[in-house]
């Protein structure tokens, strides 16, 4: 499990590629390996990846091709945010993210609102009963709130800080991101269904 709430920035240095997808070296930056081991989860934009390999603030992940036709953003060389699995001892400082990208989503806008941004991201038609005005989303692994929804396009404000620790600040109109829908939409509808 995760917060949403990314630990800093890292990149990926190499995509190797494997017989059915590629194996990812990254370089992890700023934030600190010194507690991760291999078998270890993290989450590189918003994905839940194992760690394969370690050696000093690079890690090796290895990724399926199904896992890359689903997500955006872990094809090839490039930033990545990143966020180490929780433990029991954390605050929950964004909501309850799984690492489980939902769909990859097209950024429609990017603009300055005063010192902050607005983002607007076009959801796949089968997730967007799952946004909702003021519910918790995920856009490559950053835990946000929705601030308005209009059929299959959510909006977001993106406050300074926000964009100064994330990759956030790099999208333009027509990027693909991650998306995760908040998990208690999803197991309300599936009790619903049960009923």
């Amino acid at each position: 499990m995760f917060t949403g709430i990314v630990a800093g920035i890292g990149r990926i240095v190499n995509a190797e590629p494997r017989e059915k997808g590629l194996r990812l070296t990254i370089d992890a930056g700023r934030v600190s390996l010194d507690d991760v081991a291999i078998g270890d989860s993290i989450a590189v934009n918003g994905c839940c990846l194992t760690v394969i390999a370690r050696d000093g603030q690079r890690f090796d992940v290895d990724v399926s091709q199904e896992t890359i036709d689903c997500t955006a953003g872990l094809g090839g060389p490039g930033e990545v945010n990143l966020e180490k699995s929780l433990t029991l001892a954390e605050r929950l400082g964004g909501h309850l993210v799984t690492g489980h990208v939902d769909g990859v989503g097209q950024v429609v806008c990017f603009e300055p609102v005063g010192e902050s941004y607005l983002l607007r991201v076009r959801a796949p038609a089968p997730l967007a009963r799952y946004i909702a005005r003021k519910g918790s989303i995920t856009v490559q692994g950053v835990s946000l709130t929705v601030n308005r929804v209009d059929g299959e396009e959510l909006e977001i404000n993106l406050i300074p800080h926000t964009l100064a620790v994330t990759t956030l600040h790099a999208l333009a109109p027509g990027a693909r991101v991650n998306l995760e829908v908040d998990l208690v939409a999803r197991y309300v509808e599936r009790l619903l269904d049960t009923r």
